[in-house]
């Protein structure tokens, strides 16, 4: 099967190319079961017939698969599935229209803001962050490995080369000196144990650039760079670029640090001391604390049932509300088109500023509205702290069909639910 001429992979509608590099060819496809488009990867035929290097080369294409399909996170690229149609090795992964490598903005006249560039390592640290809690290391962190959205959100991709660091994994991971020279750690040079701490020095690379335009360890001698990241310290970033401020120097240093011992431990830690540096950036509180979110929002009995992934699509199309002990959620008359599912704290629901019902943690409300778009008969008041999400039909229609069908289904069963219980009092009431 040529890699020019595919048209189907398994399942998958294979249409144009997107870009190509040393662990593949990546294309737009098109999964007809669930009516979305996605990316997939195909590895190089060539490489995979190569006598001496075909198997490894195999291995570490099928990695990515295994090690980012363990993950499910807002800022590291989704993986859906992996086969082998006749001879054509395969990965399907998310797929992200208009986007771009950070590679594009590591070019003095083509530079992000110094506040999207805080925002963008803010979310690679935490997202890193993520993945090493369950025992990944990336291990190629770059700017070429870094989507930067339309939006100007980032997602990390190829996890190729990524090493699993659990003990209790049987998975064999590629060994010895892989990656790109240009963003390796002092250790991973040297060909020391795999730490997640390399990654944290990568990403302090990245930042240089994205600051600066320029690498850190500039050199066109490859003896030369070796020599550099063992053991000679960065020009400060002031040199290149005069308005980064001194805490953003300092973060870049100790990510950059020769001993693993002083540099970041944790990419929360990491992330942590870029919110403390930049308090002005106004990283919106989704954005900090999303996993967090997810794991509220998987404990609610409305999502008992949903993948992860779809609960992630939940979370990403619909608005996360906080609102103060009363504070109006719905005011009565007014039109409302959205339902809400309640994650923390609980809610007054008021007719005639009569208190009729208190609703809690994994109820909801809105039903009639959502379906109906009419007046609101009732007023919703928070009475704690509470939050919520919002979610319309627009949003719905956002996210995969499989998710559609799923929560739809649940939202019939508690609108009957909801209606049952509300005829039972009525008829009580005659």
């Amino acid at each position: 099967m040529s890699e020019l001429t595919l048209e189907k992979l398994g399942k998958y509608e294979v249409n144009s190319e997107i870009d190509r590099g040393s662990m593949g060819i990546v294309y737009l496809g098109h999964d007809p079961f669930v009516n979305r488009d996605v990316a997939l990867k195909v590895a190089l035929a060539d490489s995979l017939r190569d006598p001496e290097s075909g198997e490894q080369y195999r291995k570490m294409f099928f990695n990515e698969a295994h090690t980012a399909g363990m993950l499910t996170h807002p800022n590291i690229i989704s993986i859906f599935d992996a086969g082998v149609d006749e001879d054509t090795c395969y990965i399907v992964m998310e797929y992200i229209e208009g986007g771009d490598t950070l590679k594009s903005h590591t070019k003095p006249e083509t530079l992000l803001s110094i506040d999207k560039v805080v925002e963008v390592i803010f979310k690679c640290a935490n997202a890193l962050d993520y993945a090493h809690r369950q025992g990944v290391a990336h291990r190629d962190i770059k700017p070429s490995n870094i989507l930067i959205t339309a939006e100007k959100d980032v997602k990390i991709g190829d996890f190729s080369i990524a090493h699993i660091t659990k003990l209790d994994t049987t998975t064999t991971t590629p060994q010895g000196v892989m990656g790109s020279p240009k963003y390796m750690s002092p250790e991973q040079l040297k060909e020391e144990k795999i730490t997640t701490r390399s990654d944290l020095f990568s990403l302090g690379v990245v930042m240089y650039e994205l600051l600066t335009g320029k690498h850190p360890f500039a050199t066109d001698s490859f003896s030369t760079l070796i020599n550099l990241i063992l053991n000679e310290d960065p020009p400060p970033m002031s040199d290149y670029r005069a308005d980064v401020p001194e805490s953003l120097e300092k973060i870049v240093r100790k990510a950059l640090m020769k001993d693993i011992e002083e540099r970041y431990q944790t990419g929360l830690e990491f992330a942590t001391d870029i919110t403390k540096a930049f308090d002005n950036l106004n990283i919106q509180q989704e954005d900090i604390s999303a996993e967090e979110k997810f794991n509220m929002i998987k404990k609610l009995e409305f999502f008992h049932g949903f993948p992860d992934a779809e609960i992630w699509e939940i979370l990403r199309a619909s608005n996360w509300q906080e609102y103060r002990p009363g504070e109006n959620i719905i005011v009565e008359g007014e039109l409302d088109d959205c339902f809400y599912i309640i994650v923390t704290g609980k809610v007054e629901v008021k007719k005639n500023e009569k208190t009729i019902r208190t609703l809690h943690i994994g109820d909801c409300f809105g039903e009639m509205g959502y379906l109906a778009k009419t007046k609101r008969t009732a007023s919703i008041k928070a009475e704690d702290s509470t939050a919520l999400i919002k979610v319309n039909s627009a949003v719905i229609s956002q996210v995969s069909l499989n998710c559609q069908v799923r929560f739809l289904k649940v939202f019939l069963r508690t609108l009957i639910h909801r209606l049952s219980a509300t005829t039972e009092i009525i008829s009580q009431d005659i």
